[in-house]
């Protein structure tokens, strides 16, 4: 607790050294973490997501929920191919998504099952997540959002725009250039900044915290 003293009947408040220490280190923690959620916040106009979520977590719905990924990612794949920036991307998709969720239905059929299926585009919550030589901040994407059944199922994501889910590490860099992203972008999404991680958990942390304002 901080002493405190009352003069001429003003309340006057001292600071020990310790709780100065800890507003300074929440006041850098808070900057760190705004600065970061900005960076993740540009790093998602540049970025499309896929999102596949299985009807439940039953060892043939998680198998089910793989086949219909690879059935769609083979398809936007082919959609994104010739697409110039983010926009078009989204343009492209968006004009897919009837043909999206009916490839879906038609390998959810094909193997059996009669769940429904939904395909849309929107923005979706992504918790911290590391790939083959990237990761990414938590926060919110644009996504083709693909839901098998009930959607209580766990679920599949990662990035369809630029491609570089199906991109070899080696290529990831040229990849990433092609459909707009900076030197400064890779940098951060990859390995060659060390500090990748910790600066994407400040994301999550800074997000915690701006809920928890929030309640």
């Amino acid at each position: 607790m901080q002493t405190i003293y009352i003069l001429d009947g003003v309340f006057m408040t001292k600071w020990k050294n310790w709780e100065i220490a800890l507003l300074l280190a929440l006041a850098v923690t808070l900057l760190w973490g705004a600065w970061s959620a900005s960076r993740q916040e540009e790093l998602a106009r540049k970025m499309i997501r896929l999102h596949v979520i299985a009807n439940s977590d039953s060892k043939e719905d998680q198998a089910l929920k793989l086949q219909v990924r690879d059935k769609v990612l083979d398809f936007t794949t082919e959609v994104l191919d010739e697409s110039r920036d983010m926009a078009e991307a989204e343009v492209r998709l968006n004009d897919a998504l009837p043909e999206i969720r009916r490839l879906a239905a038609e390998e959810i059929g094909a193997r059996g099952y009669d769940y429904g299926v939904s395909a849309r585009l929107e923005r979706t919550e992504f918790p911290y997540k590391e790939y083959d030589g990237f990761a990414l901040p938590a926060g919110e994407y644009t996504a083709v959002r693909l839901v098998i059944g009930e959607g209580e199922g766990r679920n599949w994501w990662c990035v369809v725009f630029p491609p570089l889910c199906t991109t070899a590490a080696t290529d990831l860099h040229r990849t990433a250039i092609a459909a707009g992203l900076g030197e400064g972008d890779i940098s951060l999404i990859t390995e060659e900044n060390e500090g990748y991680a910790l600066k994407f958990r400040s994301v999550e942390l800074w997000q915690q915290f701006r809920q928890w304002l929030k309640k």
